[in-house]
């Protein structure tokens, strides 16, 4: 076994290295954009009077950055080379998300967002698998420009994880479907053009079976933004939506009816991984933080460093951090290799414990850091608010510890030894 990252790999990194240095850092340093990354950052990116979606100005720097990285061939380096992607792997593409995140806050990579220079670009992947022609011509390429911007409407006032159990329905009326429900958390709807509305066409509450997604233009006067939830992690862009009596045609479903569930999970093992690896990133970032300043922080004589209360909680984290990039690098690479419901289980590891691990991270760097640390002149709270909420979205770390235990017990198949 080899367990070195390939040659090409490091030579990928260094040279992401060297872009971000000559076309994003002076972007970010220019014109005090310095202000959306520093202790200003929660006021300079929330629109307050607005519902508290991003500031207009954020998205433009923001997007500034996206045409940069587009330019120079790193946005869609993970997408397949039909969109004009790299074929990045899964491996790939968790070392390079590990990398971005170790590097701290900045516009190279963006914890609120998930906006980065080397793009994630879920839809793109469903639209790839689960588009009809006509709708790859019509949202494709508009995405990834931006000048199509599409929300997913899955979770429900009184419906999350138990999407099977969701109340919005659609009924056929002719060649048409008319849509009544509620959505919460609709995620990106502050300047969607579309939503991606997920709804009961047949079956009973609990069916697998039985959902189906459909493209609704956010134009469409039954669909309303009622307001967006002010999240711990701000600004928002997660929107309260209720649809009155929609009419979508046919042609608006996405993927088979009644299979939108497939749609809503194609690409979640691959975002879970990415996730977590990020997870490691921001986790080590504030682990070697804290090393750099309890050894040149002194009290009562002698530098922090010195003192077993520092050392140690920094040593388990460290421990924990080699012990999940080997497993995140091992399941990326397996996932290049099998077939992703093979391994769901190992995603799964990799997601809960990286996500909890990043928060422990950044409370100890608070906790090394003492009054400095609860500042906001440091960057360990963003780095928590931000990585706080996968704890909850994308698959709660109880669901994932779920599908763990499916395995280990054999609920969900062969019980899995090892």
């Amino acid at each position: 076994m080899d367990f070195a990252l390939p040659e090409t790999l490091t030579r990928l990194l260094a040279d992401l290295d060297a872009f971000i240095e000559r076309e994003i850092r002076p972007l970010q340093e220019q014109d005090d954009n310095e202000r959306f990354f520093d202790h200003r950052r929660e006021y300079a990116r929330t629109d307050f009077d607005n519902g508290g979606v991003p500031r207009p100005e954020w998205e433009e720097l923001l997007a500034e950055m996206f045409r940069r990285a587009d330019a120079a061939g790193w946005l869609r380096y993970g997408l397949p080379k039909e969109v004009g992607g790299s074929d990045g792997t899964n491996l790939d593409m968790a070392v390079i998300r590990e990398h971005l995140a170790h590097k701290g806050l900045g516009l190279h990579n963006d914890l609120q967002n998930e906006s980065s220079v080397v793009g994630n670009f879920p839809f793109v992947h469903m639209m790839l698998e689960f588009g009809t022609a006509e709708q790859k011509q019509e949202f494709l390429e508009p995405m990834l420009a931006r000048e199509k911007r599409i929300g997913f409407g899955l979770t429900e006032p009184d419906h999350g994880s138990d999407a099977t159990w969701m109340e919005t329905t659609a009924v056929r009326d002719g060649g048409d479907w008319v849509i009544n429900g509620a959505k919460r958390f609709n995620s990106g709807m502050h300047s969607a053009t579309h939503d991606v509305v997920f709804a009961r066409t047949s079956g009973k509450p609990g069916d697998a079976q039985g959902i189906t997604a459909f493209f609704v233009p956010t134009s469409d006067p039954g669909l309303s933004v009622d307001f967006h939830w002010w999240t711990l992690n701000m600004p928002t862009d997660h929107a309260e939506v209720t649809l009155r009596d929609v009419r979508v045609p046919d042609s608006a479903i996405f993927g088979a009816e009644g299979e939108g569930l497939a749609v809503a999970q194609t690409f979640v093992h691959e975002n879970r991984i990415r996730q977590a690896a990020s997870g490691v990133g921001a986790g080590q970032y504030c682990i070697d933080r804290s090393v750099e300043y309890a050894l040149k922080r002194s009290t009562f004589g002698r530098p922090l460093a010195t003192r077993q209360a520092i050392q140690w909680p920094l040593v388990e984290l460290q421990t924990e951090a080699e012990l999940l990039r080997g497993l995140v690098r091992k399941t990326a690479w397996e996932l290049d290799r099998v077939p992703h419901m093979e391994i769901s289980d190992r995603v799964s590891m990799c997601n809960y414990r990286a996500n909890r691990f990043v928060c422990e991270a950044a409370d100890r760097a608070m906790q090394v850091h003492g009054g400095l640390g609860y500042t906001r002149h440091t960057p360990f709270e963003h780095i928590y608010r931000h990585h706080r909420r996968y704890r909850i979205t994308e698959g709660a770390e109880e669901i994932q510890m779920r599908k763990v235990a499916g395995h280990l017990f054999g609920f969900t198949g062969p019980r899995r030894k090892g």
